[in-house]
């Protein structure tokens, strides 16, 4: 009986430790968290996570400690870290029966899920905010940027004019809005969306760039300038409003300051490699191609082909002026100046084609002449026969719309023939018109005789 006692008194004495133990241990816990918190608050993440992660050792299943270890890694700079607790929380964490702060919880792990490019994770996270917070208009936002991203313009679309009617002065929302309506080539609304959003920002730069791409589109150059000379000041658009305004001048043939444009966001690039300043230098080397500068031209197109050796036509051009280095009198074709070009045209037309020129005229892509033909020994003493020679150092193949131009000038001054030399070629639809026509094409290899013909 006595030995019954001894060992009834042992467990009930066991379970006592047991039930102190587990007490001390319930008691203690709030109290490290706390420390937790309090550390935080006073800088100290070092040993903010120290806590923690002693909390987690002795139980992996304390997802608050989970949760604030997460939270001195974000103060200590760690993000990654960070995600990887918070993903701990979020896939084993029932938030109605622990002591965690949803809405706080959902906040951090959304901008870091976006921040690592996470979008799924991120969207899902947004979503949840929204039914969170109905009235916070930045979660929908953040919803229809991730949608948007996604290609799934209808439901960025709905979510922002969710964030707009949850905050009607919210202007992120009204540009968003504005630039799907631009997409959709609705310019009309896109622009009232954007200058709304701008009356409600006026210090949100990025909003002018997204105005200048509406008035460029729209043809407005002078107001798409302005709008993108605002946009400058926000260093996240700055590159690609110089780009646009380089874009706008290109527009209206002033190949001078669209230069000076493609130059300055070539030097603001900080990332060579970067899509734009890849266009940057493309669009570059096209004007210094315009103003006959093929060596500067050359040159940017070899950066680019370092960098991205399929990009566009780049490697075709390189090609196409390889030859340059070895052809001294085509080279002078394509970069005399204008004055020198005529000279050189007239040379042509007396030495490869036997005609005395009459006028010299300079076009946007070249020069026509007005020429005698003096092929008949006896020209001098006949009616005299003129044609007409027209030149092209353009950087495209001619059209045969322009063939058709030169048909109708034919006919109205009663020219015997036309002669086009080209040095970019000539398009399928250019030769089989001029089959029929009084026109004789002259492409590049042909033209190359001619310039020696001519010592060129």
């Amino acid at each position: 009986m006595a030995a019954f006692q001894i060992i009834i008194i042992c467990i009930l004495g066991a379970g006592a430790v047991l039930l102190a133990f587990f007490v001390g241990k319930s008691l203690l816990v709030p109290k490290r968290i706390s420390s937790i918190q309090r550390l935080l608050k006073q800088g100290k993440t070092a040993a903010a996570i120290k806590v923690a992660k002693a909390i987690i050792a002795s139980d992996s299943r304390d997802y608050k400690a989970h949760y604030y270890l997460g939270k001195a890694y974000l103060a200590d700079n760690k993000p990654e870290l960070a995600l990887m607790e918070f993903r701990t929380v979020n896939q084993n964490a029932v938030f109605d029966t622990m002591d965690i702060p949803e809405k706080e919880f959902r906040k951090l792990s959304s901008e870091l899920y976006a921040r690592f490019n996470q979008d799924d994770e991120a969207l899902q996270e947004y979503l949840l905010l929204t039914k969170l917070e109905p009235n916070n208009a930045e979660n929908y936002y953040n919803a229809g940027v991730l949608f948007e991203k996604k290609n799934k313009t209808d439901q960025a679309l709905g979510y922002y004019n969710l964030a707009i009617k949850a905050n009607r002065r919210f202007g992120k929302a009204h540009a968003a809005l504005g630039m799907i309506l631009y997409r959709a080539k609705q310019y009309g609304e896109a622009k009232k969306e954007i200058d709304t959003a701008l009356s409600l920002n006026p210090d949100m730069f990025s909003f002018y760039y997204y105005l200048g791409k509406i008035l460029k589109d729209s043809k407005d150059y002078a107001g798409a300038v302005a709008a993108f000379e605002k946009a400058l000041r926000d260093p996240e658009f700055r590159q690609r409003s110089l780009i646009e305004r380089g874009s706008c001048y290109m527009a209206v043939n002033n190949v001078e300051k669209a230069v000076e444009e493609f130059d300055r966001a070539v030097k603001t690039s900080k990332d060579d490699a970067s899509r734009e300043t890849l266009y940057a230098r493309y669009f570059l080397a096209g004007c210094y191609e315009i103003q006959r500068k093929i060596d500067l031209a050359i040159e940017q197109w070899q950066k680019i082909a370092e960098k991205n050796k399929n990009f566009r036509d780049v490697n075709a051009k390189l090609v196409e002026y390889r030859d340059l280095e070895n052809n001294d009198s085509m080279k002078e074709y394509l970069t005399a100046s204008a004055q020198v070009f005529g000279e050189l045209c007239k040379s042509v037309a007396i030495k490869g084609f036997n005609c005395s020129p009459q006028s010299v005229s300079m076009t946007k892509s070249g020069c026509k002449i007005v020429a005698v033909d003096t092929q008949n020994e006896n020209w001098r003493n006949v009616r005299q026969q003129l044609v007409v020679l027209v030149f092209y150092r353009d950087t495209n193949p001619v059209e045969d719309t322009e063939l058709r131009s030169l048909v109708e000038e034919i006919k109205k001054q009663n020219y015997t023939k036309g002669v086009v030399c080209s040095s970019s070629g000539f398009t399928r639809s250019a030769m089989t018109f001029a089959e029929t026509r009084p026109i004789e094409l002259v492409g590049k290899d042909k033209l190359q005789q001619l310039l020696s013909k001519a010592d060129v």
